[in-house]
Formats: C-alpha cells, structure tokens, sequence
C-alpha cells in the first residue's frame, strides 16, 4: 500500500489564486482527501471557488479562504476523491431508453430477478414492453444458471418481453412474438431458434448471434419514451451516475445512435445548463459502406478540435472525434460464445481513408477491437496512414484490447496511442475460460503490461449493455481479478493495485485525451470531487462494488447528494412515466 503524509499545499492569507478568485464559495472540511496525485499526496481538506479547486491542505489553511457567505460542509472524517471518468459508456444512447430499462445489475439471485420482471410485468401499461437490457449475467445469480423461456412466460404472461445477455443472446416470450406478428408458419430467423409447444405454437425465440446486430435492430424497434421521458430518463441515469461517483463521461457512440437526430436530447440538456457529468462524445459510423461519406459530412457538421477537450468549465459537452465504430469491416464484436472474427482482406482499404480523412482534419479516434490478431491489422493501416498525415498530437486510441501482444502495445506507444480498457471481462470472464483457456484469461487484458511500456490507459464500463455502468464493479474486478461471480480470472500476478487501479478511472480518461494533469486534486484543477460512502482504500477488497457517493461535486456545483448530506444537493427530480422501472426498483440493484 502506498503511503499517505498530510501536505500544505498553499499557506493561505492575501493570495489570489491564479484565476482571481482568493475566497472559497464552498469549503469541505474533517475529510481524508485522496488527491490522485502520482506521489499520493493527502489532504484534509478543500475549498472551491468559481468551478476551481481554490486550496487544499490542513483545517487551519483551508479555512482562511472562508468568506462571509462561503458554504461550509463537514465530511465526518470521510473519504474524498477526484470525480470518477468512465472513458467508455454509452450514455446518450443509454439514457434515452434508461426510464423503460428494468436493470437486473447487481442482482444477487435469479429468484428475485424473475420476482421484479413478474412485477414490472404486471404494472407496464399495453403498447410498452418489459426489457431487461445488459448488465448481468448468470455467475452473478446464487443458482449460478440463466432464465427459461418457461420462467419467462410464467412472469410476463401477456406482456411482450425482451431480455438481453451480455451481447449477443435475447429471449423474447410469447407475447414478444404476437407483438412482432411471428406465428406457427414463421420461419427461423436468421440466428435465431422459434420454441414451439408440442401443437407447434411458438412459445418464444431465443437469438444467438456474434455481433449482436439483429439485437440491437430488434431493440430500435421497440416503442420509445416520449420526448418529455427522454429528457427525464436522461437527466434520471446522469443522476445515477453521479449516485455512483462518476462526474465524466467519454460516449463511445454506438450502434443505432445516429448523429445529429439522437443527440437532441443531450444537446437541449447542454443548452439549458442541465448535464451533471461531462459529456464529449464520439461519432460511431452506423452504415456499412458509407462511412468515408458519413464522417465527411460530419466533419462539416462539428468541430472536434474543440469538442475533444473534456476540460473547459461546465460540461465539456462536444463531439470529440470519430469512433468507437470507424468501418464496420474494422469491427471484431467479442461475443465469446463465439469463435473469434477475422477482419476480412477488403478492410484496409475501407479504413485507411477514414483515418486519413480523420487526421487531415486533426480529429481524435477511438477503434473497438478484442483481439490481437484484429489490433494487428487496424494498426497495419494506421502506421501506413500516418506516413503521409501527420498522427503526432492527435488522441487516438484502441478500446478494449483484450489479447493485446507486447509488440502491438509498443506499435500503439510508438504512434502515440493509448488503450481504453473495460471490465468486460468481469462479466465474460467463465465464457472467456471456457473458449480460451485459463492461461489466455490470466491477463485479459494485460493491464500492468500496458502500463509499464508506459502507455497511456483509461478505465472505464462499456455500460449498459454489454457490462454494467457501475464503475465500483470495474474497479473491484480490476483489483482482485474476480469475474462477478467471483470467479478468478486474471492471474495474482497481472492484477493492479487501488491507487493505480482509480488512476485509470480518473486522471486515466484524460491521458487518452492527452490531457495528463487532470484528474487529480490540485488548486487549479476543475472541482470534480466525490464524497465516498466508504473509504476505497480501506475496505474489504470484495466490497468495494458497495461503494456509492454521498456527494458528487461538478464544476464546483453538488449534483448528487445523500444522507447525511442530502439537505445540500439539488432537489430530486420524480421519474416518469408513473410505470417506470427506475421509478420503483431505481438502477443498479442491491439484492
């Protein structure tokens, strides 16, 4: 364990900090303050003003920044840290169909799961449908299996249902079949499999495939939110995000989230001053084919060289560059339930134009790929690319990695590249074994590794549907190696320590940005802080997916507070529509 030491870090009296502003308008004090900081310095206490961390240091120090009308809060001796950066959720997409979402994330038995899509079943109004979408598995269940059919339909009855697992399985029950006009004569879908009762009247369909497309289409499908439970259900999972610590967010596009029309809501959001975390986003090309001419007209749309920056006070709210998805023939979708994709021989020559096209335009990427064997072969064309288009100062990076080599991490080094990591693997990790081998899983992705070659390397969920948005669970896997089921897959020797492990989920997302003095307490810094419920760095290793926030601070404004803060936090905003999911169970469940 790293060493702690009480620092000074201004000896406060007539200084004007260097954004002119000397008097605090809110002053944290009686707290263990984790700066982040590389030499893990600690404070106990800290004052904001203007959006700005003012001072940090001892009670006596910070207090001389007190003004007349400064808010002063007593932390009781609790932990603080910089505000959590998830440099991979899909939050736009995810909060427009938030508030129709029954989450299963968290929950601990397959009972009570089957329990809470029964009720929901019985108070979702006719036109609307149950959806159970992502974020768990069966290891996480005590009976260690997955839902039925038959258990399905006994819990919904009437009411069509679709539950999704991980990323490339859904059931949808009988009613689901009837809404969707699928009788007695219909064929199998492709990559799907009709049950039939012994009259041969379908039951339900389960959908099996590797890249989760005919999921995804199947899901846009479904009937949406109104305008107004849109704007609710996405100002309802920021607030869950901030429940949770999380203050930024990297948006990774996604598939059916189409720029601009699907960023309506966000944009309004921005507008009003209503976003609580901030939010630069990237284009995900939705079109096979067209993406050269898809990024083109965007380009002229948006200006990333501005929108990259998740720095500027407020949200930081802007397109910041191209991906997660930059041509579909660049996409090798993890689905270990399946064998591994090859990328096939006509892919460079649809990639390279998109990351020139990029790079003459100085737009930062993001390129989703599991396998090394598909890394190889994107950064073929990315080195190729990057000898006529200068790539020198231009964030790029690979999100997930998983079987990432030691000579492809020194390949990215080398263009100035970095890795967005996931907890996939916590989720995947028993499907993982099983295909590849325990040895394969022992470092999956090899994180340390990456770090030492001295990578730039951000954590983050890939919330909400292939894993869970809890960013305590990614950070609980990434320290103890243990899939959700509590399973260990990553070897002792690969696993990370806490101090380095909430680096990657603070300062790490802005390393990928090539930002590298954010994400750490320090005057001068952006007032992103987070009042812990329990201290990190002390609990018991297998409790810290308990950990929530007591009070999150954005831009030096509470977003999200508690008990036994609650009476300095905003107003909790009721959630509609009356037969939400979230209005009754809330999000990630605890039991």
């Amino acid at each position: 364990m790293w060493s702690f030491r009480i620092i000074a870090i201004y000896l406060l009296g007539s200084i004007t900090c260097s954004f002119g502003q000397s008097r605090a308008d809110l002053i944290v004090v009686n707290a263990k303050v984790y700066t982040m900081g590389a030499d893990g310095q600690t404070a106990q206490s800290v004052a904001i003003a203007s959006g700005k961390i003012l001072a940090i240091g001892t009670h006596a120090q910070v207090l001389k920044t007190k003004a007349k009308n400064t808010q002063i809060i007593d932390a009781g001796g609790r932990a603080i840290i910089p505000g959590l950066f998830d440099s991979h959720l899909h939050v736009i997409r995810g909060g427009r169909f938030y508030n129709a979402e029954l989450r299963w994330d968290g929950v601990k038995t397959l009972k009570r799961a089957l329990e809470i899509l029964r009720e929901q079943a019985q108070r979702t109004p006719p036109g609307q449908w149950v959806r159970v979408v992502g974020g768990w598995n069966e290891y996480q269940f005590a009976e260690k299996r997955l839902p039925t059919l038959a258990e399905i339909n006994e819990a919904t009855g009437n009411v069509p249902t679709f539950i999704l697992y991980l990323y490339g399985k859904a059931w949808l029950n009988k009613a689901a079949l009837t809404a969707l006009n699928i009788g007695a004569e219909t064929p199998n879908p492709q990559a799907g499999l009709i049950e039939k009762d012994e009259n041969g009247n379908p039951t339900g369909l389960l959908v099996a495939e590797p890249n989760a497309f005919i999921l995804y289409s199947t899901l846009a499908k479904l009937p949406e939110l109104t305008a107004e439970e849109k704007i609710n259900s996405t100002i309802q999972f920021m607030s869950e995000l901030n429940r949770l610590g999380v203050t930024a967010v990297m948006d990774a596009g996604g598939g059916f989230q189409n720029f601009p029309d699907d960023y309506a809501i966000t944009d309004s959001l921005h507008r009003q001053g209503l976003l609580t975390v901030r939010l630069p986003h990237y284009l995900f090309a939705q079109k096979k084919g067209t993406e050269l001419a898809d990024y083109t007209r965007w380009i002229g749309m948006a200006d990333a060289g501005h929108g990259h920056s998740a720095h500027a006070s407020g949200t930081g709210y802007g397109v910041a560059g191209g991906g997660e998805n930059l041509v579909a023939e660049a996409a090798d979708f993890e689905n270990f339930l399946f064998p591994r994709p090859d990328l096939p021989p006509t892919m460079p020559g649809q990639l390279a134009p998109v990351i020139e096209l990029l790079l003459k335009n100085k737009w930062p990427f993001r390129l989703h790929a599991t396998y090394d064997e598909s890394i190889s072969k994107d950064l073929d064309v990315i080195e190729q690319v990057s000898k006529q288009v200068p790539i020198e100062g231009i964030p790029w990076f690979f999100d997930h990695a998983e079987t990432i080599s030691e000579a492809n991490m020194r390949r990215i080094k080398a263009l100035g590249g970095g890795i967005a990591i996931q907890h996939r693997m916590a989720y995947q990790g028993e499907l993982f074994v099983r295909r590849y081998g325990k040895k394969a899983a022992s470092a999956a992705p090899p994180v340390k590794k990456m770090l030492e070659l001295g990578l730039p390397v951000g954590l983050g969920t890939d919330g909400t549907r292939v894993a869970s948005y809890n960013p305590w669970v990614a950070l609980q896997w990434l320290v103890t190696g243990k899939t959700v089921g509590g399973i260990q897959v990553t070897d002792q020797d690969n696993v990370i320590d806490r101090f380095t492990a909430l680096r990657l989920l603070t300062s790490g997302g802005y390393k990928l940005l090539k930002e590298d003095a954010k994400g750490i307490i320090r005057p001068g810094a952006e007032a992103d802080l987070v009042l812990l419920s329990r201290d990190y760095f002390s609990i018991p290793e297998d409790q810290i997916d308990s950990i929530t926030s007591h009070l999150t601070i954005l831009d030096g404004k509470i977003v999200w507070a508690d008990e036994p803060f609650a009476s300095f936090g905003p107003q909790k905003l009721p959630v509609i529509p009356e037969w939400s999911p979230v209005k009754h169970y809330g999000g990630y469940q605890t039991e």
